[in-house]
Parts: structure tokens; sequence; C-alpha cells
């Protein structure tokens, strides 16, 4: 797949700067696989849509990883922890003139390992700001809304988005299992290719409990509540361990074997969220998805509005 099969156009005034006041108040738009059709509801109607299926979201919490610098002035963000003492991986800039060996603060660079990449020692624990992505310019009064009311597990530099529309009292009405991936590098890095399948992947650590991995396994429909969810179940489908790594690119052609239905939030051209999308959805599905969403004027982002594929 060529990357430049991933564009669309999206205006500005599109891209959502903040959150909704409440979380389920988000619109959602509803399409029907097998009879193509498209139905416009708001979040809190989603147990009325998905009926007796098996929610599973990612319960990962982001970390406040983004920790600036003086001396030059720049910053850090924390991508992994890594096994070691304080050890992270994380990308620094301006990378140039940054030093291996060199403290800055409580960040001490150890390795470059290209692209912006660094190994690095923290002294203590992470206490930067929240890592909200480049697109978002207005300040978050609430660090919690760019985490998921179930967050538990501490370790991502980005959101989960898809799972920023829950409530409690839309879990209550759900039946939900539960797995971990830390979003890292992987999911928000821009593809810079010409050809998909030319980007290269670092990979993910993800963990599932063995008992919830039987209840899923069990389950007769599977709901992936977002891109990162689905990348730990279709690891587990195809044999691998229930902790580790994964490097599962999903593109079209993909053969999905345990996801159902799939949960998600409107993702940024040229990205590799939008290929698993296409790949679930179809492409030319997910293209006019996309154009009646602008042209219903949908939020997109990650505080935007969600769709959901049946």
């Amino acid at each position: 797949m060529r990357v430049d099969e991933l564009e669309y156009d999206l205006p500005p005034a599109l891209i959502a700067q903040r959150p909704q006041p409440r979380r389920d108040e988000s619109r959602l738009l509803v399409y029907e696989r097998v009879s193509g059709s498209v139905d416009h509801r708001t979040f809190a109607e989603l147990p009325d849509v998905i009926g007796d299926a098996l929610a599973v979201v990612n319960d990962t919490r982001v970390v406040p990883a983004r920790i600036p610098i003086d001396r030059p002035r720049g910053e850090v963000l924390l991508l992994e922890r890594l096994d070691g003492d304080g050890l992270w991986e994380g990308l620094a800039r301006p990378t140039r003139r940054l030093r291996a060996g060199t403290r800055y603060g409580d960040i001490e660079l150890l390795e470059h390992l290209g692209e912006g990449r660094w190994r690095l020692r923290l002294h203590g624990e992470p206490h930067g700001e929240t890592p909200l992505p480049p697109y978002i310019t207005e300040p978050l009064g609430d660090p919690e809304r760019y985490q998921t009311v179930y967050a538990r597990e501490a370790g991502s530099a980005a959101a989960p988005t898809a799972g920023l529309h829950f409530t409690p009292a839309v879990l209550r009405r759900l039946d939900v299992a539960r797995v971990t991936l830390h979003v890292g590098l992987d999911t928000f890095r821009p593809v810079a290719v010409d050809e998909l399948a030319d980007h290269p992947l670092h990979g993910e650590r993800y963990e599932v409990e063995a008992a919830e991995w039987g209840r899923i396994r069990a389950a007769s429909r599977v709901l992936a509540v977002g891109t990162t969810t689905v990348r730990v179940l279709e690891t587990l489908a195809r044999g691998a361990p229930l902790a580790g790594r994964t490097g599962l690119f999903v593109t079209p052609g993909f053969e999905f074997r345990r996801v159902d239905a799939l949960l998600t939030n409107f993702h940024l051209p040229r990205s590799t969220l939008l290929a698993l999308v296409m790949a679930f959805a179809g492409v030319e599905e997910t293209r006019r998805l996309y154009r009646e969403a602008i042209a219903r004027g949908y939020r997109f982002y990650s505080f935007g509005d969600a769709m959901l594929v049946l």
C-alpha cells in the first residue's frame, strides 16, 4: 500500500483542541459492515448499539513524560521504561546539541539510538508535563482528561484515545475485559516512506492476565476499544505469550482472528492507525466514512469524536 493512499483533506477547524465537557457527550458514527449502513449517535448510547459484545479496553496510564531541559533549551519525551534502575528510552531535542554522558537536570543521556531516540537514566520518577500531541495547541486544564477513567498501569507516552469517551456510567452497562499496551513510538510516529511496508516498527510492551485472555478467547463477540487493543488481541490470537512486545503491523489485507468490532477515533493522515482502520473497515469504506464525518462536522483526533465499526 502506498502511503499517499492514507491522505485526506481535513479542515483545521475540525481538529479538536479540548475534550467535551462530558466524556460521553462525544458523537459516535456507527458503521455496519455487512449492510453498509451508517448511523449517528452519541457515545452514551454505545451499550445500546454493541449488544452482548465483550468490550476489551487498554488500561495503560499516561506518565507525565514531557520533561523540559536547559542549556540547551529543549525537552525529553519519555517513551518506555527499560529494564534497569531508572533506565528509559526517550526522544530528546535538540538532539544534535546533546551529548551522551551528560546530565540535564534529572535526565542523564546515555546513548543516542538514532532518529532523536536516546537511552537515558531518569533520576527519580517522571514529573514532567502531560505529553499532548503537537496538533493540540491549547493548554489542558485538567491532565486527567488525557487519561481514561479505567487507566491504572502507568507506562504510556500517549493516551489510548478511543477510551477517553468512557464514563463510569457507560462502563457499568458493559461487560469489560482489560489488556495493557504501553503506547510508545510505534503508535504515534508519522510514516515517512512511500510504501507502507517499508515503515519500521520498534515494538511496544503489552501484558494480559491469563483469566482475562480466557474470557476474551471464549467470548462470542469482541469489541476492541482502540487500535492498541487490536494489536494486543491479534498478537495473542497468533500464539504469542501473555506478556512481551508486539511489532504487529495491521494493514489492508490483514486477517482478523479475534476482533469482531472496533471502536476508534478519527486518525491522522499518513498514519499506521488509519491503515489499521482501513484493514478492518475496508479502504474505500473508510474514505467514505471520513468524508461523511467531515461533512457532518465531526471532531477529529485525540479529543475528537468516535467511530464504531460493527
